[in-house]
């Protein structure tokens, strides 16, 4: 079975415009205990403002959260995927650029967001499965053993583990002439 990313996405998403201010972002994060954002732009995705990204803005000198809009906070880049897409994919790329989150957007309209909080939960929930046990080979049978490699036959009776080991002579060094 494979798992898409529509199965462990976070469906309600809280987004925000590109001219709102750097207070409202916060205020959203903190009340909905998030950590990023889908910025909008009428209607459509036009980036991500993180957690981080609102710090980083405003430890800048001279930075008045009120005044400051997401825009200039926000990644223009966000990974987005479309709806449908393998888990497995979603969750190499993320860990392979350290993304902290993937928007599921069709045709620009957002449709969720899988953060690495639902990648936690995912793994909890996939591991948390019984493990299916292994299917089990059909026996093998003696007769396609018997002559594989052109092993001598043995006298009947006699095992290899009763039979005594040979002894080998050394080999004799042959002296030049």
């Amino acid at each position: 079975m494979t798992h898409v990313v529509d199965d462990f996405m976070t469906r309600a998403v809280h987004t925000i415009g590109a001219q709102s201010p750097l207070t409202e972002a916060h205020r959203l994060m903190n009340e909905h205990a998030i950590r990023h954002l889908p910025v909008l732009e009428g209607g459509k995705l036009v980036g991500m403002v993180s957690m981080r990204d609102l710090h980083l803005i405003e430890t800048l000198k001279g930075v008045d959260p009120k005044e400051v809009v997401v825009e200039e906070a926000m990644a223009q880049e966000a990974y987005t995927v479309p709806p449908g897409t393998p888990l497995l994919e979603v969750a190499r790329t993320m860990a392979l650029h350290k993304y902290g989150s993937a928007v599921v957007a069709q045709k620009g309209r957002v449709e969720g967001i899988f953060t690495t909080v639902d990648a936690m939960r995912a793994l909890e929930t996939l591991l948390a499965r019984p493990r299916q046990p292994a299917k089990k080979a059909a026996p093998r049978k003696a007769a396609a053993r018997k002559g594989a490699g052109g092993a001598a036959k043995r006298p009947a009776g006699k095992s290899a583990a009763k039979r005594p080991a040979r002894k080998v002579a050394p080999a004799r060094k042959r002296g030049g002439r």
